[in-house]
């Protein structure tokens, strides 16, 4: 069996139905058209949740060619709530600002 959140999430964003939805919509559509039908649809966010509609209210006038352009727009719409911890790395290490860049040794 498989987790059908994690098929859907996408950079940060959890999609859930909306990903099919998407797929098989009839294109080109507007921003306004788009948020008729699926405004209340809920993204999962890293830190929380928010609707469509609050994600693209800005994009109403915009028309849609595919489904990637209304995912990129969706992407560069949610703010910092999709991305989690800012400033995190997952590398180890230090950070410069952390002074970790004065306790290294050159060979």
């Amino acid at each position: 069996m498989t987790d059908d959140s994690e098929e859907t999430r996408e950079l940060g964003v959890e999609f859930g139905t909306l990903s099919e939805a998407l797929e098989t919509e009839s294109y080109p559509i507007t921003g306004a058209e788009l948020l008729d039908k699926y405004g209340d649809h809920t993204l999962g966010l890293e830190d929380g949740t928010t609707s469509l509609q609050e994600t693209l209210e800005f994009a109403d006038q915009r028309e849609f060619e595919d489904s990637q352009g209304v995912r990129e727009t969706i992407f560069a719409m949610v703010d910092s709530d999709a991305v989690g911890r800012e400033e995190y790395s997952d590398r180890g290490g230090t950070t410069p600002s952390e002074g970790g860049a004065e306790d290294t040794e050159s060979i």
